[in-house]
């Protein structure tokens, strides 16, 4: 319930219709309905990190970019549109799994500025996020892997440009009309296929709670790396 709140002030949003005093009160009850949130992990939350600390079924979601890409480059000239969302999902998934950001940052993540070669062309990829754009106003900076940024650059150089429409936006992620995907629908198609191809459901917001997981099964009691990973502003928010 106290989710389905957030979601509800998502939409107005989004939707529009509402004046401002109306947006304020919906935000007014999402904060009420929060004072009555259960510190620490849900039921549902811990079920899902039994599932990650599984190393099979871990090791299934790993892998899940690879094989999208190869799905994307077979559909890529019957079917360039559906090729290059499959190509969206795979380099969505294999950031998350290395740099598990929430889902604004996310689809907001624009070339050139949040997606960075500062080595040069035949350099990694670094992901990096002012405190401006993270919810929490802590910075974020990852350095992507080679096998991530191969991915990434497949995906820009042969897929996104069918996505783009012409547009020079800067988007990682484009949407229809100019900004970047919608949140709840890239979300949705995250989710599904990641289901679909691994039998895991894990949302965007789920990625960052497998991440923790797996630095203290790995690394026990190192809650500071979590929470500079994570992005959390005090330790004791990782802790619990």
């Amino acid at each position: 319930t106290i989710n389905l709140s957030c979601r509800f002030v998502a939409l107005a949003h989004l939707v529009g219709g509402l004046d401002e005093a109306a947006l304020r009160q919906l935000g007014d009850l999402r904060f009420a309905l929060e004072q009555h949130r259960e510190d620490g992990m849900t039921p549902k939350n811990l079920a899902l990190i039994r599932c990650v600390l599984t190393d099979e079924v871990w090791s299934r979601v790993t892998k899940l970019p690879d094989q999208l890409m190869r799905q994307a480059r077979l559909e890529r000239r019957h079917a360039p549109v559906r090729a290059a969302v499959l190509a969206q999902i795979a380099v969505a998934v294999a950031i998350l799994t290395v740099a598990p950001i929430r889902l604004g940052n996310l689809a907001g993540i624009r070339l050139g500025e949040n997606l960075i070669k500062p080595g040069g062309p035949q350099s990694n990829y670094f992901l990096a996020f002012s405190k401006y754009d993270v919810k929490n106003r802590v910075p974020l900076q990852f350095k992507l892997d080679e096998t991530v940024t191969t991915i990434i650059n497949e995906y820009v150089h042969d897929f996104r440009p069918d996505l783009i429409r012409g547009s020079n936006a800067d988007w990682l992620f484009p949407g229809e009309s100019g900004g970047h995907k919608e949140k709840i629908s890239f979300s949705t198609q995250i989710v599904d296929r990641v289901e679909k191809s691994t039998g895991l459901r894990i949302t965007v917001q789920q990625f960052r709670h497998a991440a923790g997981a797996l630095i203290l099964k790995h690394r026990p009691g190192e809650y500071e790396l979590v929470r500079r990973l994570l992005g959390h502003k005090s330790v004791q928010t990782t802790i619990k």
